[in-house]
């Protein structure tokens, strides 16, 4: 399996890694289709299945840049394009289980899209990650050369789409889709913070777990005041109650401070080599 290798042709770790990541819900899936346990609308339940996935692998894959830095690990790179291909992947299973749910309807199923702005918005994710997919071989990123990175950097409207696109079929019960969108906002912000600033330390890296944590918390408060008209403060007051449940934005505030703290001490373990030690003549 030449995919699970590295350039120099040695057997890849993190991509086997990846490869067994991406595969697992696809077994699992197989195992409830084949024992019966996807309940009374197996396609139905299918297609929730896949759709989830999709949009944790296109968190997963987005993820790998800042963790490579943040953890001092290059060699975490190799497992995006897996990921990425696999959320392309999972997303086109999920478009055919809908078709197949709709009893291969075409005209009924495009008219859906047209018509449904959540379909129309879940169905520009797919296309958008088959582009993606379809590009992320070798010979597409020498072939499209700069401009592959301009286009490789719409995955994050992608997986922003297909949130939202998860949330409006969630409709009210938006707790899953809400703890998924505070992921993109930390990841988003790392971005800007590594720009313009040093994206590690406990200070920088508080700081973006803060603020995810508060986007997440807006998010939710304008989902709900748009759609049911709860007053906007009456939302934000929830999530700093605990008589009930753990609200996303607390999730996302955890999962930011715990990369702050593994980062630290992952670069402490494992600090980086300066560009002084690196052009460093051997004695």
């Amino acid at each position: 399996m030449p995919f699970l290798r590295e350039k120099s042709g040695q057997w890849s770790p993190e991509k086997i890694a990846a490869f067994a990541i991406v595969l697992a819900p696809a077994l699992w899936l197989l195992w409830l289709t084949a024992t019966g346990n996807l309940g009374a609308r197996p396609f139905a339940e299918a297609t929730w299945f896949t759709g989830r996935w999709t949009v944790r692998f296109i968190l997963a894959a987005l993820a790998v840049t800042p963790a490579r830095r943040l953890f001092n690990w290059p060699k975490l790179l190799n497992m995006r394009r897996t990921l990425g291909v696999a959320a392309a992947c999972y997303a086109f299973s999920h478009f055919c289980l809908y078709v197949v749910d709709q009893n291969f309807v075409f005209t009924k199923v495009a008219s859906e899209i047209v018509l449904r702005v959540y379909l129309t918005i879940g169905f520009t994710a797919l296309v958008g990650l088959l582009v993606l997919g379809a590009t992320s071989t070798d010979a597409a990123v020498r072939r499209l050369g700069p401009r592959w990175t301009t286009l490789h950097r719409i995955s994050y409207l992608i997986g922003i789409l297909a949130i939202t696109h998860f949330a409006m079929q969630k409709k009210l019960d938006i707790y899953e889709p809400t703890l998924m969108m505070g992921f993109p906002f930390w990841l988003l912000l790392w971005r800007v913070f590594n720009r313009y600033w040093r994206a590690t330390g406990l200070v920088p890296l508080l700081s973006l777990a803060v603020l995810a944590a508060g986007l997440t918390a807006l998010f939710e408060a304008t989902w709900y005041g748009f759609l049911t008209g709860v007053e906007f403060r009456r939302v934000l007051e929830f999530n700093l109650m605990f008589d009930f449940t753990i609200t996303p934005m607390w999730w996302v505030l955890a999962s930011g401070l715990a990369v702050m703290v593994f980062s630290t001490v992952a670069l402490w373990v494992w600090p980086r080599e300066s560009a002084r030690t690196r052009l460093r003549p051997a004695e």
